[in-house]
């Protein structure tokens, strides 16, 4: 009864939504038992923590942080985002081929967002029509479904894998080329490098064959809008953090066509790369030849922000912007962080190697916070 009078105030989306996140409700569950004295591995956080169990905290992050003025603590940030931190954003992105990029054409704009899952949400409620799906592969981070069906957009998928374990590049252009059929525009998310759950990463050659594809499909579907977005969320902790920048550079240098009707976007995450998790910063960070698409891009995503947070937290932005103004606080960054990836690395080595010894199979592994073995009945 009390379940129905709830019911009658809410919208039939609101409805669908039952229970707690799993991650957080498994999290609980190792918290509970732990409390109990029980001997339990915490396998569900989304964060690094060092050996000892603490949360791993970039140092020098921490210190600017602390050291904010209170102007910068307390005011307003812009509703697009500080232009130093956006500035940085599009560096965070794009790494030592921003210059070049530039140099050949290729425009750029930046939106702040609380956190790398504000990015995916201005990406989801921009560069897709209600009602159509959003191609993923099917072995993603859970809550893509949610912040997709939040914007009334539906989910298609092709394999993770293929049978020799690589990109499935036959699925991914029969999907693109099926959507293009029945949608004026066709997004797709791409979680990599360092893919959540797994922690694979795509070669260079997967991530040229994957640009080829894309541009193949808008070439021929010149009526429908195609958006490849890259959840870059976890790649300053992977072998090739700015591979994709690299590769598209390496592709339009080698005669890449990149039409009109393809956006290349990317939804990063400073919570991840400077360990500031609860101050909710990140950005959508968005690259096309045309400047006045960029131009427009950035209206689009500053009003969007408006109407739904208002303005991202001013902090981390100011903080991690003043880090990387000056070189010497830039290089500590850059330090710590390198730490955290040795961590991650040998982690991952030892996991591997303890698999192997066990005989348990598990999905491919090569960077960030991730690795992941299939079960039937997890």
């Amino acid at each position: 009864m009390a379940e129905d009078i709830a019911n009658s105030f809410l919208n039939d989306f609101a409805r669908t939504k039952q229970g707690n996140d799993t991650i957080f409700s498994c999290w609980a569950r190792y918290q509970e038992a732990v409390a109990q004295g029980n001997d339990a591995v915490n396998g569900t956080i989304g964060a690094l923590l060092e050996n000892d169990g603490s949360l791993a905290i970039n140092q020098t992050v921490d210190e600017f942080v602390r050291n904010s003025p209170p102007i910068e603590i307390a005011a307003y940030a812009p509703l697009k985002g500080l232009p130093e931190f956006l500035d940085f954003a599009v560096t965070l992105t794009l790494g030592d081929a921003r210059e070049e990029l530039e140099s050949i054409g290729v425009c750029h704009t930046a939106t702040a967002s609380p956190g790398g899952s504000g990015a995916l949400y201005l990406a989801a409620a921009n560069y897709a029509d209600r009602g159509s799906k959003v191609l993923l592969r099917n072995r993603h981070w859970g809550p893509y479904d949610g912040f997709l069906a939040g914007c009334g957009l539906g989910i298609a998928t092709y394999p993770l894998l293929n049978e020799s374990s690589g990109l499935d590049l036959e699925s991914l252009k029969s999907s693109l080329d099926e959507l293009a059929k029945s949608q004026g525009k066709v997004m797709s998310w791409l979680n990599d490098p360092a893919h959540n759950p797994t922690g694979l990463s795509l070669s260079s050659q997967e991530r040229m064959s994957v640009l080829h594809a894309f541009s193949n499909a808008a070439m021929a579907n010149e009526e429908v809008g195609f958006t490849l977005l890259i959840d870059a969320a976890y790649h300053m902790y992977a072998k090739e953090p700015h591979g994709w920048a690299e590769t598209i550079t390496d592709a339009l240098h080698d005669g890449l066509e990149w039409p009109a009707n393809l956006l290349i976007t990317f939804a990063i995450s400073i919570s991840k790369s400077h360990t500031v998790y609860g101050l909710r910063a990140g950005a959508l960070v968005t690259i096309h030849p045309d400047q006045s698409v960029v131009d427009r891009i950035t209206t689009v995503m500053g009003v969007t922000g408006r109407q739904t947070w208002s303005a991202s937290s001013r902090l981390a932005q100011y903080s991690v912007a003043k880090i990387h103004s000056n070189s010497e606080s830039g290089a500590a960054w850059s330090d710590e962080k390198n730490r955290l990836t040795q961590l991650l690395k040998e982690r991952r080595e030892l996991f591997i190697e303890s698999c192997k010894k066990f005989n348990v199979p598990i999905n491919p592994t090569h960077d960030g916070f991730f690795a992941w073995l299939e079960h039937e009945d997890p």
